[in-house]
């Protein structure tokens, strides 16, 4: 019998012989071609807008969103986190409260709401955020009659660019039309790759989205790198993950590893980003290491710092949901 396009012969073993079976064949990765490596990216002067992307739930795009942000926030970069998944989750984990929220991502996207109007500041200096609520999950359905439904999230974003030198744009783990308008929207992407054997099986699909963004909506998108994460080194597993997508992917995979942590997990529950929640654990670590990687990435200069250490340049909300006024 045949075997089916793209399949690799078996070995024995477990992981190993489904891993040759199924994970991406090298000769159809294309990643290196669409690499944040071009000097005219680099010296763009509005912030650097990327999505954090994945089709698959669970790897740490929301728990990326909100450390890598915070992160860099830490350095003295201004940050604005886009929550595009109707989930919340990076608007609860940054400390806001959605339950007090008047307007967000749903606002801003599919009723035409000034995106300054609907940003938040949040308990962590520099950093901000558009935050997600319920009402997202049906922009889906609510954009599909809309012109320019693709475009909606870059159109929102292009007023409150300059203010800031970082966009994170947090993902549902979908490839549907939130997704399709956070690349759109961003000059690249980040791709969190869980260290299990499932994480490896939608790339293929998620390289083809990219690949039709680029040639229909946003030509300038790249990939701005992969980032292993929940990686266990006690395990055979997470280091055969690891092993895969660093020889697919080469470069493109940051150095940096986000382990599995007790602490990591726990700092949603209490609002803050691990930094400021453990600041002294594995995953505080890993994510202050990302960030500073992500600044070498993206020639973020100390003078960008230093501009960004000045207060919020949004009229900002508390994270309760009601205006700060000018006296606090």
């Amino acid at each position: 019998m045949p075997k089916p396009n793209g399949c690799r012969e078996a070995a024995t073993g477990g992981f190993r012989r489904r891993s040759r079976e199924h994970v991406l064949d090298r000769s159809t990765v294309k990643w290196p071609e669409i690499a944040l490596c071009d000097a005219a990216y680099r010296s763009q002067r509005t912030a650097h807008a990327f999505a954090i992307v994945n089709q698959k739930g669970g790897v740490g795009k929301s728990t990326t969103a909100v450390n890598l942000g915070a992160s860099l926030a830490s350095l003295g970069h201004r940050v604005l986190i886009v929550d595009m998944d109707p989930q919340g989750n990076a608007t609860s984990g940054v400390g806001v409260n959605k339950a007090a929220l008047d307007s967000g991502t749903y606002d801003a996207v599919v009723l035409d709401t000034l995106m300054a109007g609907v940003i938040v500041a949040t308990p962590t200096e520099r950093l901000d955020i558009v935050p997600a609520d319920a009402r997202l999950a049906a922009a889906e359905v609510e954009l599909v009659p809309r012109i320019g439904r693709e475009l909606k999230l870059k159109a929102a974003l292009a007023p409150v660019l300059d203010r800031y030198d970082v966009v994170l744009i947090d993902c549902p783990p979908s490839l549907g039309l939130l997704t399709v308008n956070a690349l759109a929207a961003a000059a690249a992407c980040l791709i969190p790759v869980q260290c299990e054997y499932y994480a490896l099986e939608g790339l293929t699909q998620l390289r083809e989205t990219i690949g039709l963004v680029r040639r229909h909506l946003n030509p300038g998108l790249r990939v701005a790198g992969v980032l292993l994460t929940m990686v266990d080194p006690r395990t055979k597993l997470s280091d055969q993950v690891g092993a895969e997508v660093r020889r697919h992917f080469g470069d493109l995979v940051f150095h940096t590893e986000v382990p599995r942590s007790v602490r990591l997990a726990e700092a949603p529950s209490f609002g803050q980003p691990v930094i400021a929640y453990a600041p002294g654990s594995r995953g505080a670590g890993a994510y202050a290491a990302l960030a500073l990687e992500v600044a070498e990435r993206l020639a973020l200069d100390r003078r960008d710092a230093h501009a960004g250490a000045a207060p919020s340049p949004v009229p900002a909300i508390h994270a309760s949901g009601s205006r700060r006024d000018d006296h606090d």
